[in-house]
């Protein structure tokens, strides 16, 4: 059984970071004087919260095992966070004081068979199920060569799975092929940020943020952000080198495969009738043509041919 992880500095850091961001007048109090700190005051918080000054201090110092639901949707209100915010705070709650089921090691999972035909089955849309961590851990082809640059990256583990955080922040090509790189830095770093709220124990994704906040200062600075995400999905653009400008629209489901391993299926398709929808289909296209022969002449310089003629066409 692994020990339990104090997530007392996490908590500790997300309600200052909330309460700083906050301004009298956004909650309806008035101000006077010149203030020392950005943001509310812990008395403040407390007051309109319905709390003691003395309990919000505690609490804000990270003792928020055994904290009543009430108190901290009261805490949630004050602070005005929003949806995923608000279940960030109780997944830190409840990690502070989890059962024992929850402090066993989390082991991978291999994905179901039903799953990978489930996969297969979308020829014209790009799906993949991806881990917690964001590991990718299963494809069908259109995603293996929608995200080829992906699985062609050094940062791939040992079994060749890439990760998107490993990749957007150690492998510099991927600025050149997603459109825009600091949205989505922001949002891998979110959702790894709402990850550890769940599962604080885990010691893979603790590896890995350690691994990134070591080597990469953009990494860095936006896990000290202490924002978080769960809930995802609109629209990408990439740079594919094979296709071109794909302008994609995603959308994560969840997807029950364990108890204590999180993940999900996202499905990447483009809006009917654009160019964008041509050129996956055209993608498609070659994933589904048959390899040539050993030996055979390489096919490429005839991709490039129509990748051309579809480059010139305007979006």
């Amino acid at each position: 059984m692994e020990r339990r992880l104090d997530n007392r500095a996490d908590i500790r850091d997300f309600l200052a970071r909330r309460r700083a961001r906050l301004t009298p007048e956004q909650v309806g109090l008035p101000t006077s004087g010149r203030r020392r700190v950005p943001g509310l005051r812990r008395e403040e918080v407390a007051v309109l919260a319905g709390v003691s000054t003395e309990w919000y201090t505690r609490l804000e110092k990270g003792h928020i095992s055994g904290v009543s639901d009430d108190v901290l949707d009261a805490v949630a209100r004050t602070l005005q966070l929003n949806e995923d915010e608000r279940t960030y705070l109780f997944d830190l709650a409840k990690a502070a004081h989890p059962s024992p089921a929850t402090r066993q090691r989390r082991k991978p999972v291999d994905v179901p068979p039903r799953v990978q035909w489930l996969l297969d089955s979308m020829t014209l849309s790009a799906a993949f199920v991806s881990n917690g961590r964001l590991d990718i851990v299963a494809t069908n082809a259109l995603a293996r060569a929608l995200f080829a640059p992906m699985f062609d990256s050094s940062t791939t583990d040992e079994r060749g799975r890439p990760n998107f955080a490993r990749y957007y922040f150690l492998d510099d090509a991927s600025h050149d092929f997603v459109d825009d790189w600091d949205g989505a830095a922001n949002t891998t770093v979110a959702l790894l940020r709402a990850e550890a709220g769940r599962y604080p124990n885990d010691k893979a994704l603790r590896e890995l943020v350690g691994e990134l906040s070591t080597v990469s200062t953009a990494f860095r600075t936006r896990w000290a952000a202490h924002n978080v995400r769960i809930h995802h999905g609109g629209v990408k653009r990439f740079h594919h080198p094979d296709a071109g400008l794909l302008e994609l629209t995603y959308q994560p489901l969840d997807l029950p495969m364990s108890a204590r391993e999180a993940h999900s299926l996202t499905i990447y398709t483009a809006e009917p009738g654009t160019p964008h929808e041509d050129r996956l289909k055209l993608l498609a296209s070659w994933v589904a043509t048959p390899a040539p022969p050993q030996g055979a002449p390489a096919t490429h310089a005839g991709r490039q041919d129509q990748n051309a003629d579809t480059h010139g066409r305007s979006d």
